[in-house]
């Protein structure tokens, strides 16, 4: 499992270190200790909070100057990859180490600086039924992870070094991959030092953009898949798939709306009808329920250079069995391979609550 990881992790930074064209980089080098709590956005997390959780964030950076439209459109961000070592505070929930891929955003001329990153992590005493039965938060080894930073930044300070500080949020989850899944969520102050490993940066280059963008309505076929489990300790770990097709409207250069309808073939519902249907006959399950279900969507695409950010929101129009509610929420990244194809990861929920992970595959036709 240890492997796996570090394949994974390596990866992760190789793709992100060279899904952008820089011939001449400028990068920094930046490192935050954060101390802070853990978030009860869940009373069923309430026995494993005994402490305030600290650790550290290591990160390379990449600077743009404007070589590219998009970097001009977005006020010169910063990408780049982020190690996170985090001492949870509880035996029962252990450390957790991650690898992030993310970008910065600047604001208030270059002052405050908000990241996004988003990675995998390592937790060292996941649930185990006979060793760690209390650990409900985690039900497995590999989890999803996201962070979010806010701070005030100053640069070259004391000759390279700078000095950085704010607020950082810390998510963990397996999307529900292996039951169970509370996940955690960590609200922690940070502070920090910042580090150029060039003399100087270039210079800012500013171009009006005078190009009215315009595109006619595209139609997209998406195809997703993992594995899941439900709520359920123990009722096994089942692979899902999942058929899409909408259709979207570029507004901007940076900005798309969607719309479209998905099939969902989940088969850990299928488990899940059979358990209802025999241990809880006051719910008046049968076992016959259909466990396929259809929705429909709409959508926002938010581009940034061959990336992009998705956000959706549907409704089941075709709902036999009760699960989580009619509303569903979609959240997650694209990448695009030329001007059609393109890959996504995607995370589907019901409000806070995760029902899986989806890695994906479409054509924009």
């Amino acid at each position: 499992m240890k492997r796996n990881l570090f394949v994974l992790l390596s990866i992760l930074g190789i793709f992100v270190l060279n899904s952008q064209d820089n011939e001449e980089p400028r990068s920094y080098l930046d490192i935050s200790y954060f101390k802070g709590n853990i978030a009860l956005h869940n009373s069923d997390v309430l026995h494993l909070i005994s402490g305030r959780p600290e650790g550290f964030i290591l990160s390379y950076n990449r600077k743009t100057f404007g070589e590219e439209k998009w970097e001009q459109r977005y006020n010169y961000p910063d990408y780049g990859v982020s190690f996170s070592y985090q001492n949870l505070k509880d035996n029962r929930l252990g450390e957790n180490l991650a690898l992030y891929a993310h970008y910065n955003f600047y604001f208030f001329e270059r002052r405050l600086m908000l990241r996004i990153g988003q990675g995998i992590a390592y937790t060292t005493n996941p649930y185990d039924k006979i060793e760690n039965p209390k650990n409900n938060a985690f039900g497995s080894e590999l989890l999803s992870s996201t962070y979010l930073m806010f701070n005030y930044k100053r640069e070259r300070v004391f000759g390279p070094i700078g000095l950085q500080a704010g607020l950082s949020l810390i998510h963990y989850s397996n999307a529900n991959v292996k039951a169970p899944n509370t996940s955690i969520n960590t609200v922690a102050l940070n502070v920090g030092l910042n580090y150029n490993l060039q003399d100087e940066d270039k210079a800012y280059i500013k171009e009006v953009d005078t190009t009215r963008f315009k595109e006619p309505i595209r139609y997209n076929i998406a195809f997703r898949s993992g594995i899941n489990e439900s709520d359920v300790i123990g009722s096994g770990q089942f692979p899902f798939y999942i058929l899409s097709a909408y259709a979207d409207k570029r507004l901007s250069h940076t900005s798309a709306l969607q719309f479209g309808a998905d099939l969902f073939f989940s088969n850990f519902l299928k488990e899940l009808i059979y358990y209802k249907s025999v241990s809880f006959p006051e719910e008046n399950v049968s076992g016959d329920e259909d466990y396929r279900r259809v929705g429909i969507f709409v959508g926002h695409e938010l581009f940034i250079n061959r990336m992009s950010i998705v956000g959706q929101l549907g409704y089941y129009v075709y709902y036999p069995f009760d699960f989580e509610g009619r509303i569903y929420l979609r959240v997650g990244l694209k990448r695009y391979f030329g001007n059609k194809f393109f890959g996504t990861i995607t995370l589907k929920s019901h409000g806070a609550k995760a029902e899986a992970v989806e890695f994906g595959i479409g054509v924009r036709l």
